[in-house]
């Protein structure tokens, strides 16, 4: 099974790419969508959530409110690492088990994986086979970040400055698609990749075939 990790920075474009290539009929695992999924109202983890923070974290219908969190997480490394100490080995289960379900039901050359976060840590090391970086330049970023969210310019700038750089994210990663244009030109970019990952698949394939 041939899984390559989609990663990008805030505002890249991850979101739009990673429909495109579902178009195209690659199974995507979104790291987000399960963490989602896992804190929804009434799930059990939600309730982990509540007695580690104190019910301080929760809206009046008992649904999570996510920017407070995420506000409070930010601005301490060590709440935020006890968040992640709860939900990351859970996320990773989570997106193994619907991996697994895509392989059996699929067979597809390949599957993307989204993992924003890919380059801040090491949970998904030895899983990946290729890394894909939506890339575009950060004053687009940061337009498309505060157009799609509730974020001002500088809690924008913040994230960005949390995140690693541009640079490292350019330097890191195996393959670059670039999302600085139009709708249509990405779609051209993502419809290219789709074509070199899924022959890079195949060959993948028939090599650990003849091993």
């Amino acid at each position: 099974m041939t899984i390559i990790a989609l990663t990008g920075g805030i505002g890249s474009g991850k979101s739009e790419v990673s429909r495109q290539f579902a178009k195209l009929g690659v199974p995507i695992v979104d790291t987000d969508e399960i963490a989602h999924e896992l804190t929804a109202t009434g799930s059990p983890v939600l309730a982990q959530i509540n007695q580690l923070f104190n019910a301080d974290f929760l809206a009046k219908d008992g649904s999570l409110d996510r920017a407070k969190l995420r506000a409070h997480v930010f601005n301490s490394p060590s709440e935020r690492q006890k968040l992640e100490a709860l939900l990351h080995p859970l996320i990773r289960a989570n997106a193994l088990k619907k991996l697994a379900e895509n392989e059996h039901q699929f067979h597809p050359s390949y599957q993307i994986l989204v993992i924003p976060l890919l380059f801040e840590s090491n949970q998904y090391a030895g899983l990946v086979h290729k890394t894909l970086l939506v890339d575009c330049a950060e004053d687009l970023q940061i337009q498309r970040a505060m157009a799609r969210s509730q974020l001002d310019e500088a809690q924008v700038k913040a994230i960005m400055a949390a995140q690693v750089s541009r640079a490292t994210r350019l330097k890191l990663a195996d393959e670059v698609i670039e999302n600085n244009g139009s709708l249509a030109e990405l779609i051209e970019n993502v419809a290219k990749m789709h074509k070199k990952l899924t022959k890079m698949a195949v060959q993948t394939c028939i090599i650990n075939q003849l091993l």
